[in-house]
């Protein structure tokens, strides 16, 4: 997404500047009925405020915790250091540039200099593949000894980027038809590669090396347990959402951290006329297919409040649960999500990159393709993965606004990790025993490509504690409600209508009540996208 400046990082936005009550609790709403009550102070759910308020309709945007954001936030999770991370979801791609332009966002992202490196050993000897514009053809001429998948690279990205060009504009548009999309598309290759079999033929009917075939299928691995085999075809899904995004693909760094897009939303929202109200629970929606009404309990008391409709910021789960519908199928989370503050980068055992240049994007560990399926195939059978895969990145490269003055003059830097292939089920027997065994494992198979053990450059807390904390799915649920911990909130969908996914893919069996959270179809990632089509759905009628 282009960035047309870089704003200065702001302050959380913890609640609604409206009136407060003698104990400092947040005010009750200005009225008892609205045209559109938004139940989960998300991103999502901002987005479509701003949209509905913009538009003149009356909003109540409802958030139970103290402060709104969701996932899109961003803290200082280390005592007494001024460091504010991205704490859940950390990189923009899927935001549309229509949402910031409409909304009037300031707001703004930065390229990364580098797309990946991906460390590895050849002959005995450190090297690693860097994709990095210029240099790039030669890195994969020193990793492979021919030019061969290079030219096999560039093909496949051109045709993964033409689908990004022709795709991505239909999100913010009422879902096609797969007819329609295919012939979009135009592509009959591209078309059966990404839409019709599973992505593991076409990673193995186009590239010959281990590593370049393991660091193609990542992509369709993000918090998704699939196999590049999977009929199912959940990692062509998952595949085609990190390829299509701002129709390049590219994934940017949110300047000031994640949470600049929340108060960014939620300024705007404001500024149109939305209510947004902290510590205020929805514990129950109850509709006669005409209108419909919001329970609410607040830290002193129970209410109701009515609506013309009801846009539900939450997952489907946590929607049936609410209006007393039965469940949908469970969902399962599949990441280990490590925050870490370092003093310094490692250095590398690859001395032919320099750390700044190869944590600058995208760092892959034990992501080879045959590391991934064995990594897969334990994992399914109930055990931890010997050498867990994966990502690593270091935002403050990009944007050093999030660390203060001080941490960033010593040379401080943040590191991201992102593991996958750790699905819920490996922690239900014992959440803490599982995570505190898969990190010292994850930061092992990181530490076999560094010449000095991560531990050693990690920065130390007010109270002398090591910078580093790691969240399983099970810990995501906790916090967040993500069902099973999936960052999506359930498998992601083809963007294309079917039978029961309506016109915007966010309607529900309930007139009055639309899903406006990563469930919806087109859901996932920070994109806005749901909140955006819920608010067209309620706009058209």
């Amino acid at each position: 997404m282009p960035a047309p400046h870089d704003p200065a990082p702001r302050s959380p936005v913890p609640c609604d500047p409206a009136p407060r009550d003698p104990a400092g609790r947040p005010g009750a709403p200005s009225r008892d009925r609205y045209d559109a009550v938004i139940v989960g102070g998300g991103h999502n759910g901002l987005v479509a405020a701003a949209y509905l308020a913009r538009a003149g309709r009356s909003v109540l945007v409802l958030e139970r915790l103290g402060a709104i954001g969701g996932a899109a936030v961003s803290t200082r999770p280390f005592a007494g250091v001024d460091a504010r991370l991205s704490r859940y979801s950390y990189l923009v791609s899927l935001l549309p540039d229509t949402i910031v332009r409409d909304l009037g966002l300031d707001f703004a992202v930065r390229k990364r200099t580098v797309s990946s490196y991906t460390p590895a050993v050849r002959d005995g000897r450190p090297t690693g593949l860097l994709v990095a514009g210029e240099g790039t053809r030669e890195s994969f001429a020193a990793l492979t000894g021919n030019g061969r998948e290079y030219a096999a690279w560039q093909r496949f990205h051109a045709m993964t980027g033409r689908v990004a060009a022709r795709v991505f504009p239909t999100l913010t548009e009422p879902l096609p038809t797969r007819s329609a999309l295919r012939e979009r598309i135009g592509e009959a290759d591209a078309w059966r590669m990404l839409f019709e079999e599973p992505l593991g033929v076409a990673v193995e009917e186009t590239f010959t090396d281990d590593l370049v075939r393991g660091v193609v299928l990542t992509d369709a691995l993000i918090g998704t347990f699939a196999d590049a085999h999977d009929t199912s075809l959940l990692q062509n899904r998952c595949f085609l959402y990190h390829v299509i995004g701002g129709g390049t693909g590219d994934w940017d760094v949110p300047v000031g951290g994640m949470g600049a897009l929340t108060d960014a939303l939620a300024g705007a929202a404001r500024a149109a006329g939305a209510e947004i109200r902290v510590h205020h629970e929805a514990t129950r929606i109850e509709t006669d297919g005409t209108t419909a009404e919001v329970t609410v309990r607040t830290p002193d008391a129970e209410h109701t409040v009515a609506a013309r409709r009801v846009l539900v910021n939450a997952s489907p789960q946590a929607l049936a649960a609410l209006l007393g519908d039965p469940p949908p199928p469970a969902a399962e989370g599949s990441q280990l999500k490590v925050n870490m503050l370092l003093t310094r980068l490692p250095r590398l055992r690859d001395r032919t990159v320099d750390p700044r240049r190869a944590f600058a994007g995208t760092f892959h560990i034990a992501e080879g393709y045959g590391q991934l399926a064995d990594a897969y195939r334990q994992a399914a059978a109930g055990l931890l993965p010997t050498a867990p895969p994966s990502e690593i990145y270091c935002h403050s490269l990009t944007d050093p606004s999030i660390l203060g003055p001080d941490l960033a003059a010593r040379g401080y830097q943040t590191l991201t990790l992102f593991g996958l292939h750790t699905p819920a089920r490996l922690f239900a027997a014992d959440n803490d025993a599982a995570r505190a065994a898969l990190l010292t494992a994850t930061l092992a198979e990181l530490d076999a490509h560094l010449e000095e053990p991560i531990t050693d450059c990690l920065a130390l807390d007010e109270r002398g504690e090591p910078c580093i904390e790691a969240k399983t799915p099970l810990d995501l649920e906790r916090d967040l409600r993500l069902p099973g911990g999936h960052i999506f909130h359930r498998d992601l969908a083809f963007p294309y209508a079917e039978e029961d996914t309506g016109r915007w893919g966010v309607e529900t069996a309930h007139r009055t009540v639309l899903l406006c959270g990563a469930g919806a179809v087109r859901g996932g990632g920070v994109s806005g996208i749901p909140g955006h089509n819920a608010a067209m759905a309620v706009l058209e009628g």
